[in-house]
């Protein structure tokens, strides 16, 4: 289809460091480079929106607080918030990001808009938690199934996402499956050799994991492989990002008397330059709708051992961009580390095939994609 009109649109996301947030805010960086208007709304500015863009749009979600609340009502005044600024802006089309709530305040804000004489098309694209975790708690699932299928169109970031939306609630619409994307050109850099030696500074293999550090992300069994590995091939491990898991990962390491050979090098923005010194990447989670981080390492040239969870499965092809392994099968996803680092001629075709993988999900194939859908609905 081609694209016949500049569009005005209004993206809805969480503004951190998961998925969803670099998802959609990638997303609309790209949208505004090819000439739309993209208009973010949420509660504080995007952590992948750096640099100052013409097109792109800021609005901030105020949420006020008052003694009757114990919890401020931010769904009613991110709705309030969505209805002022396609009113003022004009927009053509909601996409919103993650179910909850920013599918349910998008239908209170159509509502409220509708009876003004406007009709907003509203597209929802589901990510993971928001279905197979938060989504399915018997608090919110009548809420999400009922505000998902009041979207005008829905999307998901995997196929596995899809059938688990499909299974555990009743979706009366089609799911449309438009997979995550990297920019593949972004990844693509040559190491700070300087950095690298800080790291790793007698030439000792670079091993990297990154997330929210949440549970689900099993950050004890990322140490545990690394243990395998480092027994057998001097390595250093490198932890990017922060959560509720951090403690316990560190208190992990001093028992294994690993500390010397870890770094937690906390939230980083510039995941480009940091992927460039590495030489594998670990993602043994508990489930991932489809492992973006482990994409963003295969775009870097760096191969991955992850578990066969969720969508994993979908971009991580065993012998040739890595290894999986099943969840909690340390001993398991530690050999294969091995089998990936001790050889330097197995090691470079690993990395090849991961860097030539990644271009499959490049970001100039997967933004037509969402181009033509939002067309769909003007």
């Amino acid at each position: 289809m081609t694209i016949t009109k500049t569009m005005r649109i209004g993206i809805v996301c969480y503004p951190t460091f998961g998925g969803s947030g670099v998802l959609a805010t990638e997303l609309g960086k790209a949208l505004a480079q090819k000439g739309h208007q993209v208009h973010f709304i949420t509660y504080q500015q995007p952590v992948r929106l750096g640099a100052f863009t013409p097109n792109i749009f800021y609005h901030e979600v105020q949420v006020p607080t008052y003694p009757l609340f114990d919890y401020p009502p931010y769904e009613t005044a991110l709705a309030s918030t969505m209805v002022d600024v396609i009113k003022n802006n004009n927009l053509d089309l909601l996409h919103v990001h993650y179910a909850i709530p920013h599918a349910s305040a998008a239908y209170m804000a159509k509502q409220i808009l509708k009876k003004e004489g406007k009709n907003v098309p509203v597209i929802t694209t589901l990510h993971g938690t928001d279905i197979t975790l938060v989504g399915r708690d018997k608090t919110y699932a009548p809420v999400v199934t009922f505000s998902i299928n009041e979207s005008d169109a829905i999307t998901a970031v995997s196929d596995n996402l899809r059938d688990e939306t499909y299974k555990h609630f009743k979706i009366t619409k089609e799911i449309e499956v438009i997979k995550n994307f990297v920019d593949v050109s972004r990844f693509n850099r040559k190491p700070i050799d300087a950095f690298k030696k800080m790291i790793a500074p007698n030439g000792e293999r670079v091993v990297m994991h990154a997330s929210n550090f949440r549970k689900l992300k099993r950050i004890p069994d990322v140490i545990k492989i690394f243990k395998e590995l480092n027994d057998k091939i001097p390595s250093r491990l490198m932890l990017v990002g922060d959560g509720p898991e951090r403690p316990a990962a560190e208190d992990l390491c001093r028992d294994l008397k690993l500390m010397d050979a870890v770094r937690f090098v906390g939230k980083q923005e510039q995941m480009e330059d940091i992927l460039a010194i590495a030489d594998l990447f670990l993602l043994p989670s508990e489930y991932e709708s489809f492992g973006l981080a482990a994409l963003e390492a295969m775009a870097a040239g760096v191969p991955v051992v992850t578990t066969n969870a969720g969508g994993l499965k979908e971009i991580n092809i065993p012998g040739e961009t890595g290894y999986m392994g099943d969840v909690g099968d340390v001993k398991a996803m530690g050999q294969q580390a091995i089998k990936i680092l001790r050889d330097n001629e197995v090691l470079r075709q690993f990395k090849e095939r991961a860097a030539t993988h990644a271009k499959k999900f490049d970001i100039s194939i997967v933004i037509p994609l969402y181009e033509n859908l939002y067309e769909k609905f003007l």
